[in-house]
């Protein structure tokens, strides 16, 4: 009785073949998201310019400034829009604005005093408060006009915004205990100038 010769070949699994792409068809699927996600920061970022504009005008205490700022983040944030993973569009925008602004000073770019403006003008509620309150706020926001800016920023982010610690210390990229220590700071000094204000 004769057996067949073993043969490597032939105890071998053909691979199945997979068709060949065009790269135009590869690259076309990445392409589409990038502009969804493009869509959705245009659309995300209509809600909060008065809000960066606010914030900007907090930094720089001028208002060509906090145009310009508030300009290049809007630009920054459809440049970068593929690397906004969520859920939080205006945080992730008030990253975008800080980190700019530190640029500018890092580059002596930034000429204060310039064009500068009333921070009650500007910083307070708008809407349909009574006079009583949109009094108090612009009171509020000329004394955090006072603070120095390490601390002006992250009363704004944490009492006007309403973020909590943890996110004001992702936005400014510090540690968290600094971000309480410089709110314990500016607590103190606002309640020092309350209190001279009320002598």
């Amino acid at each position: 009785m004769s057996v067949a010769p073993f043969s490597l070949v032939s105890q071998r699994r053909p691979r199945p073949r997979v068709p060949d792409r065009p790269a135009s068809a590869a690259s076309h699927p990445v392409r589409e998201e990038v502009i969804a996600s493009e869509t959705d920061v245009r659309s995300g970022l209509v809600p909060h310019l008065g809000r960066l504009w606010r914030y900007a005008f907090v930094l720089a205490r001028a208002r060509d400034v906090a145009d310009d700022l508030v300009q290049q983040t809007c630009v920054r944030a459809l440049e970068r829009a593929a690397q906004f993973s969520g859920p939080h569009i205006d945080h992730w925008l008030f990253a975008i604005l800080h980190s700019i602004w530190l640029n500018e000073l890092r580059s002596r770019r930034v000429r204060q005093g310039q064009g500068t403006v009333e921070a009650g003008e500007v910083l307070s509620f708008d809407g349909g408060l009574e006079a009583d309150r949109r009094l108090l706020a612009n009171q509020v926001m000329r004394l955090v006009d006072a603070l120095p800016e390490a601390q002006r920023s992250a009363v704004f982010l944490a009492y006007v915004e309403g973020m909590a610690y943890r996110e004001v210390a992702a936005i400014l990229d510090i540690p968290i205990g600094t971000v309480m220590s410089r709110l314990a700071a500016a607590r103190a000094r606002l309640a020092e100038a309350t209190s001279e204000a009320a002598r």
